[in-house]
This record gives structure tokens, C-alpha cells and sequence, in this order.
């Protein structure tokens, strides 16, 4: 726990990530909304008890211009509102790992204006490498009121986007997979590749070989070694 602990405090934003040891002294807490974002057969093999379930990748867009945005994130605040998730709750999502799902719930959370937001850094591999026990009942969750406060500043549109890759102003961060990046998987899009200028730095690389965050001093020195700095506004994708 001490150890978990210290290596938490030494990434700037250390709160953000619990460990298991942090999520399992909160659990049964009335003000904590736990969320596991796997997929539906992910969750039939068992959850982390009090957890409610929502696959974020179950409601997509093809487009995030103007109203089909604000839509989106409608519907989204009222599916995490339907599993308890309010504006007074303590908010854990997560899922196999530390990985993607987890970053767009958190990622979504944060937009719309929540500030008590975090993953579970491992994931569930994590919580059963602690020797936390795992259920296969799920609790109806008591829906919550989630009134959305957007914060515009933590996402950018692609005009907007396109424009300051013009005047070379932020730095675009591909953390997709290498066939994404190099056009080989266009994902059944139309056009394969990246941004112009894009830093290629897959987020699988951010992890150790048991699926958490690398300590923040690697971290720091990956980033760094490919021109990711703190003086340049970046712009993940």
C-alpha cells in the first residue's frame, strides 16, 4: 500500500489513478460510483463488487461537428447518469487493463464538467493480482442527477484542428496502433494515415507488461525523447 501510494504521488496528477488498495478501503461508500466499461461477456465472467456496467463502445458517432457532439453527449450523461454516476459521487471506471475504454469514460466525464473522476490503474488484472475477491452479482444501480457543464477547452473539432496544424501552434499525438498510424488499418474508413507532423507514440507503450501506467519519471522520458514537452499544447488522438 505504501509503495502503491508513493508511486502515485510522483506523477503530477497522481489522484487521478487509484490502485486497488485505494479502491477497496471505499468500497460500499455511498458517495462512490464504480463503473466497469469491458465489454458484456467481459462482465459475465465477474465485476469488482458494487460495480454497474456500461460498454461505451455499444454508442458511437461518424462524425463529431456541432449538434451530432452535443447529442452524443447527451445521451452519454444520461446512460451515466441511469448507473448512479452524479455530479456528488467519487467516480472510478475500469476495465481488463488500463486502456482505452477506460480513457473515454474518463475522457467523457471530464468534458462534461465532472471533477471527480478516476481510473483504476491495472484494471480488474490488477484488483485480482491484489487478491480482491470478484462477484457475478450486479446491484441495480440508483440512477443520478449528472447536469452537464461542458468544458469546450478539453476538446478540439477537426476545422479548428486543421487550422492550427497550419501555423504549427499545437502538437498532434497519434497514439493509435503502428497499422493505423502507417495507413495499413483505415478501420473500414475511406483514407488511411495521420496528421501532418503527428508524434507516432502507441498508448500501449504507456503501460508496463501488466497493464498499469509506467512510473512518471518513464514516462516523462518517453515523452520527452519524441518531442512531447510541456511547452507545446498536444492534441491526442
Amino acid at each position: 500500500m505504501a509503495v502503491e501510494m508513493a508511486q502515485a504521488k510522483a506523477y503530477p496528477n497522481g489522484h487521478l489513478l487509484w490502485t486497488p488498495a485505494q479502491l477497496k478501503a471505499r468500497l460500499g461508500e455511498k458517495n462512490l460510483a464504480l463503473l466497469d466499461v469491458r465489454s458484456t461477456h467481459q462482465v459475465m465472467t465477474g465485476i469488482i463488487p458494487g460495480a454497474a456496467h456500461l460498454d461505451l463502445y455499444g454508442i458511437g458517432l461518424t462524425s463529431t461537428a456541432g449538434p451530432l457532439l452535443d447529442e452524443f453527449v447527451n445521451l452519454m450523461r444520461s446512460q451515466f447518469g441511469l448507473r448512479g454516476v452524479g455530479r456528488d459521487k467519487t467516480v472510478v471506471v475500469y476495465e481488463e487493463r488500463s486502456g482505452l475504454r477506460a480513457g473515454r469514460a474518463f475522457w467523457l466525464l471530464e468534458y462534461m464538467g465532472h471533477t471527480d473522476v478516476h481510473v483504476l490503474d491495472g484494471g480488474i488484472v490488477a484488483w485480482e493480482a491484489a487478491g480482491y475477491e470478484l462477484t457475478r452479482e450486479m446491484t441495480a444501480p440508483r440512477p443520478a442527477s449528472l447536469p452537464l457543464q461542458a468544458r469546450p477547452e478539453t476538446y478540439i473539432g477537426a476545422d479548428d484542428l486543421a487550422a492550427r496544424l497550419r501555423t504549427k501552434s499545437v502538437l498532434p499525438l497519434d497514439t493509435r496502433t503502428d497499422d493505423e498510424h502507417y495507413g495499413r488499418n483505415t478501420r473500414g474508413g475511406p483514407r488511411g494515415g495521420t496528421l501532418p507532423g503527428a508524434v507516432h507514440l502507441e498508448w500501449e507503450r504507456y503501460l508496463d507488461a501488466e497493464g498499469r501506467f509506467l512510473p512518471a519519471d518513464k514516462l516523462l522520458h518517453l515523452f520527452e525523447s519524441h518531442g512531447v514537452t510541456r511547452d507545446k499544447p498536444i492534441v491526442p488522438f
